[in-house]
């Protein structure tokens, strides 16, 4: 029991700065479009903040609390554990994110998980094959037909994430917070 006590202490995180609280009760009860997807709710507005870390630890509620298992939340957690500088959770959760091989095969999803999980692990080689692998990926045929909420035709830069994984290496050796958004 009491290393327990000792590790929650351990883990706690100390008191939230005002830009960086939330109400805890309300926003557990949003469903996942809303907690996830919406710009201005759920815990986008922490990472709006730069509250990373808080961000992270809500997401991580959240989907205990709702038993979610959807790889997007564990992606987005990820990208908050990596810009808190969290590199090895923001790793397992990465790796959790992945999508079975044969339904990935043509969008590339995995090769981006490749290539971030690179990045935090300082194997820019490795950064480089998975960039390499996703730059020549073949658009899938359900692109051609894509239409917006109010369909009207829509456009997707192909192949997708390529330019995160292209950030990477302009700002390799940079933190990711950084290098995610490295301009060109």
């Amino acid at each position: 029991m009491f290393s327990i006590v000792l590790m929650v202490l351990a883990t706690a995180s100390p008191e939230a700065s005002p830009k960086c609280s939330y109400d805890l009760r309300s926003t557990l009860l949003l469903d996942e479009r809303a907690f996830d997807q919406d710009m201005n709710g759920g815990w986008r507005p922490l990472a709006a903040n730069e509250c990373y870390f808080e961000a992270a630890e809500l997401i991580q509620k959240w989907r205990e609390s709702h038993g979610a298992k959807d790889s997007t939340l564990y992606w987005h957690e990820g990208q908050m554990r990596a810009s808190a500088g969290q590199y090895s959770q923001a790793v397992s959760l990465f790796e959790a994110s992945r999508h079975p091989a044969d339904q990935d095969r043509k969008w590339g999803w995995n090769l981006y998980v490749d290539g971030s999980v690179a990045f935090l692990k300082g194997d820019i080689n490795a950064l480089r094959s998975a960039r390499d692998k996703l730059s020549v990926l073949p658009a899938p045929p359900e692109l051609e037909d894509l239409k917006d909420i109010n369909g009207n035709p829509s456009r997707v830069a192909w192949p997708m994430n390529l330019h995160v994984l292209d950030a990477f290496m302009r700002c390799w050796g940079q933190p990711y917070e950084v290098a995610y958004s490295c301009p060109k």
